[in-house]
């Protein structure tokens, strides 16, 4: 491709609203634009690295027996109440939705288990026919509430979702880890540092699941790591070892009761009792769990010195959504102004569950439902009956990992992809059967395997770039090498170039001519932001002494290379480069 007949519009500033780099870079050199919020066209050059990333995507999943299709994006209600869905992404409104002529309503789909469950259900009706992994490459919608970060959070993106079917758990597992062993694979020949981390199965479901990470600053998502443990959770899911309060287990002493007027919060209970500590003391948090057709009020039991993993929480209530009470609601169902809501007395409205940092716990500290009153000294089991206790709380970095005792550290990360075991969550509750050997009809067992396509390229721009601007992984650059000549209108230096450019296309390289009459200074800058991972330079010296630039942007280090040599070593070069990548 000639760079002159490439539509190329790169700017000098980057856009106001961008807060990452990615979105700056990409904006920036013009591989992205802005319609609305959430909304962007994918330029030329950036389709060109979405098709190399989805081939790369397709290579790996054709190789361990996936079949591609193409699943609607427009899809009915009553298909997702069957799975009993709908609810869920109504009250997360997660999901767009829209209406037809006669009234009906349909959801733009962020995913697919359902339409993919009804279509096997439909043609897949013997063991023989199974095991059966089935993708697609498409488009997907998720209402956002606030877009942001360019391709990181939109509503609309390119996503590859993937399905197993199998007759029992063990074909299961062998599915997953296949795909796992595949997505380790993508994400290396995409040229990124990615990491598989235990995760939250969120609204998906099931009864386990993986999050790919790639290691960036601009990671929304937290990553506690165990090193040396080969455990990395995110934090909604990821767990600690507990230090022990220091009133774990203490004999008991008998309860009493303190004026505390206006102390609410625990630092605030710190400063009255200089003499108890944090993690004496129990504080209640209220919440409302959420479904379709009612609200039921939870009060949560937390140490004084940790914090209620909501996600966790959320799984254990069953509930489709959290919310926190509101004053009024605390005072009506407690009796007491917020701040001094306890677990004694507590109303039986509630369903009340501990985590388990509190199990242990005796002579501690709580309020008991009573405005400006704190109780101490008070134990489980004799001054309030026992709950249920859970792990809910929220694991820090610095506490001991589950593994080894190890700290953990905190990293960020960009979730890249999300692999899960479904089970037979989709097809019990679809109806969605098989024959097995002995005639019988039974579920099929499901996993689940999602790679964001658009946000792989977005996670490359933000582990590889640097002040000139975006640094592509071979495998996934628009072109592999472009051929800058300097001098537009030195006959001389045009056909050096053409003979150059036509060379390195004959040896099977992906490469660009700039043909384009530019200064040479903008022309560089141009290419610098560009992120090709190879430049050749025709200048001065190859009219002199038959020498020409090859600029790395990986290394960013230049030299100087006779004109004889310059395709054999771009060649070689290049082909390095795309080590592990499939004919």
């Amino acid at each position: 491709m000639r760079a002159s007949q490439l539509h190329i519009v790169t700017y000098r500033n980057d856009p106001a609203d961008a807060e990452v780099t990615s979105h700056k870079l990409m904006a920036r050199a013009g591989y992205i634009h802005k319609i609305s919020a959430g909304l962007y066209v994918y330029a030329p050059m950036l389709q060109r690295t979405l098709r190399k990333i989805s081939e790369i995507v397709r290579q790996e999943l054709d190789g361990i027996g996936g079949q591609e299709v193409t699943l609607p994006i427009l899809q009915e209600q009553a298909l997702w109440e069957r799975s009993g869905r709908w609810p869920v992404y109504m009250a997360s409104r997660t999901m767009l939705t829209t209406k037809d002529r006669k009234e009906a309503t349909y959801g733009l789909a962020p995913t697919a288990e359902e339409v993919v469950t009804e279509y096997v259900s439909a043609t897949t009706k013997s063991y023989k026919q199974l095991p059966l992994s089935l993708y697609q490459i498409n488009t997907k919608f998720r209402d956002e509430l606030r877009p942001r970060f360019g391709l990181m959070r939109v509503k609309e993106f390119i996503m590859k979702d993937a399905y197993s079917f199998d007759a029992d758990e063990a074909g299961l597992d062998a599915r997953y880890e296949a795909f796992r062993q595949a997505y380790v694979r993508i994400f290396q020949r995409c040229g990124l540092e990615a990491f598989g981390v235990d995760a939250d199965a969120g609204d998906i479901g099931g009864s386990g699941s993986m999050e790919f990470m790639v290691a960036a600053d601009a990671g929304e998502d937290a990553i506690l790591i165990e090193e040396g443990a080969d455990y990395a959770a995110n934090v909604e899911k990821a767990q600690s070892r507990l230090v022990p309060s220091a009133c774990d287990g203490e004999a008991p002493r008998p309860l009493r009761i303190e004026a505390t007027p206006a102390v609410k919060t625990v630092e605030q209970l710190q400063a009255f009792f200089p003499e108890v500590a944090a993690d004496r003391m129990v504080k209640t948090v209220l919440m409302m769990a959420v479904w379709a057709d009612r609200e039921v009020p939870w009060a949560v039991l937390m140490r004084g010195d940790q914090e209620v993993n909501e996600v966790k929480l959320k799984n254990h209530t069953g509930g489709l959504a959290l919310r926190m009470l509101t004053d009024h609601e605390i005072v009506a169902l407690t009796g007491a102004e917020p701040g001094f809501a306890g677990p004694i007395g507590l109303s039986s409205a509630f369903s009340i569950v501990a985590d388990e940092s509190v199990r242990a716990m005796n002579n501690l500290l709580c309020g008991l439902n009573q405005t400006d009153k704190h109780a101490l000294d008070v134990n489980p089991g004799r001054d309030f009956p026992l709950p249920t206790f859970a792990e809910l709380r929220t694991a820090r970095a610095g506490e001991p990992g589950p593994r080894t005792g190890a700290p953990l550290i905190v990293k960020r990360g960009i979730e890249v992809g999300h692999i899960f075991k479904l089970g037979t969550k989709y097809s019990a509750a679809m109806g969605a059967v098989f024959t097995d050997e002995g005639g019988r009809p039974k579920p099929f067992v499901m996993g689940c395997y999602g790679i964001g396509v658009s946000r792989v390229a977005a996670s490359a721009v933000e582990q590889r770039s640097d002040s000139l601007g975006i640094r592509w992984p071979v495998s996934i650059a628009p072109y592999e090498v472009a051929v800058a000549n300097l001098s537009p209108k030195d006959d001389e230096l045009i056909a050096t170039a053409e003979g150059l450019y036509t060379s390195l296309k004959n040896n099977g390289l992906d490469a660009l001519y700039d043909d384009r009459a530019l200064a040479a200074g903008a022309k560089m800058k141009d290419l610098e932001l560009l992120g090709f991972p190879f430049v050749v330079v025709i200048g001065r010296g190859t009219k002199t002494d038959g020498t020409v630039e090859l600029r790395d942007r990986a290394s960013g280090a230049t030299e100087t290379l006779p004109l004889s040599a310059l395709v054999e070593t771009v060649t070689a070069r290049v082909l390095a480069a795309r080590r592990g990548l499939l004919p």
